[in-house]
């Protein structure tokens, strides 16, 4: 299983990013896939997940109504779109995935990650 995140970059804050997660070494329809971050001097924390069969997601509250998960199955990819981005939000963004159908907001039970993608949002 490999997963290839990319989309990070520089923005000022107020603006907009959108990520992408391109999964390969098998089917992933089925799979939870997720996103996490991690902030300089900060412990890695959850960002939203979405299910695979019923396209159910899950955000923090930190992102609720700023950032859109999605996922296109046909292509392996899941998507984060990012909106209102403020510098709270510097951090890079980790895509994981895991079988099954239950969203867990730890990483630990998410046993396939991607390389990270650096996000920076200036003030």
């Amino acid at each position: 299983v490999q997963l290839q995140a990319s989309g990070g970059g520089l923005v000022q804050a107020g603006g907009s990013l959108r990520l992408s997660c391109a999964a390969s070494g098998r089917t992933f329809s089925t799979y939870v896939m997720g996103w996490f971050r991690q902030a300089p001097g900060k412990e890695r924390e959850f960002v939203a997940a979405i299910r695979g069969r019923t396209g159910t997601k899950f955000y923090a509250d930190s992102v609720k109504g700023r950032f859109t998960i999605s996922r296109d199955n046909a292509k392996n990819t899941v998507l984060l779109q990012m909106n209102s981005l403020n510098p709270e939000d510097t951090a890079v963004y980790y895509c994981a995935v895991r079988e099954g159908n239950y969203i867990y907001s730890e990483g630990g039970h998410y046993p396939y990650w991607g390389q990270g993608t650096l996000v920076t949002v200036s003030s």
